[in-house]
């Protein structure tokens, strides 16, 4: 357990399809409230540690309990192939962890804010659209559209992404092995994601003396060709605050505020930021103070 200022920090595990899921649950000094809790997940390969314990302190030290959690196959949990990035997969970690919150003593019965980055970020909006009794959505630079991700990046991006991700399912058929391509790359080179912003952005989260490995399994690209959040937003009746950054090359701008339009209660915030700056410096601070705004009017 580690202690912090007005918050303490243990460690759980759950299962999820008979695999364990790690996650960190921080818990305020105070008495918990069950209308103050929150479940985080991540984006893209990344890891619990990827510059979301800094928000979920923040979240912490005003009260909130807050459950963040390593998906199936990434960070602590258990699964092979690493860095596996499957959206239905991931959904159902989300559904394994709001049960799973939903039966810790104290927050039986809770009703969940989810808080969610990036391919989190979609699935925090399509997870509130699949569950009852969720008090409210956070989703930053969410990944909402196929469609307007497959444009974004490029046909020829897409289309290699689609042989590669052929190739990677045939040989984990006749091998059990895997084709990897990189997380992240520079412009020119092929990964899943390989803009202007994506490399030093996404490096710039990874810890210091992180053993994370920059290498996906590239049937990722099926998820991403299929997984549309947008197509769900109008069944999401929770509030709802969207977070979108005007100079974003990965979650298309028009595609987020579309998704935010289509929420009955949702509210729609554009910062001038690229996918990845939300994490770090002067726009963390802006993010934050938009998600604690936003929080405090919850609660009253």
């Amino acid at each position: 357990m580690v202690s912090a200022m007005c918050f303490t920090r243990e460690n759980h595990q759950f299962d999820s399809h008979g695999l364990t899921c790690a996650a960190w649950l921080y818990r305020p000094e105070q008495e918990v409230d069950r209308e103050q809790v929150i479940i985080m997940a991540h984006g893209v390969a990344a890891e619990k540690s990827f510059g979301l314990p800094a928000f979920a302190e923040r979240f912490a030290a005003l009260g909130f309990t807050v459950f963040l959690f390593d998906y199936r196959n990434l960070g602590d949990s258990e699964g092979e192939p690493r860095n596996w990035v499957s959206h239905w997969r991931h959904a159902q970690d989300w559904d394994s962890a709001i049960n799973y919150m939903r039966r810790l003593p104290g927050l039986e019965g809770t009703k969940p804010i989810l808080w969610g980055s990036s391919f989190g970020g979609g699935h925090a909006i399509s997870a509130a659209a699949r569950h009852d009794g969720i008090r409210a959505v956070v989703a930053q630079v969410p990944f909402v559209d196929n469609v307007a991700s497959v444009f974004a990046v490029g046909l020829l991006h897409a289309t290699k992404g689609l042989a590669a991700a052929l190739l990677d399912v045939g040989l984990y058929l006749l091998t059990g092995r895997s084709f990897t391509v990189p997380v992240v790359g520079r412009p020119g080179q092929f990964a899943a994601m390989n803009t202007a912003e994506s490399y030093d952005g996404y490096m710039r989260i990874v810890p210091e003396g992180s053993n994370w490995g920059n290498r996906l399994p590239a049937r990722f690209f099926l998820s991403i060709g299929v997984f549309s959040p947008l197509r769900r937003a109008a069944r999401v009746t929770c509030p709802a605050l969207i977070i979108a950054g005007k100079d974003d090359s990965l979650s298309p701008l028009a595609a987020v505020k579309k998704t935010a339009e289509r929420m009955p209660q949702s509210r729609y915030v554009e910062m001038t930021c690229n996918h990845f700056q939300p994490y770090v410096g002067e726009y963390f601070e802006e993010n934050i103070r938009h998600q604690i705004r936003f929080l405090k009017e919850l609660a009253q």
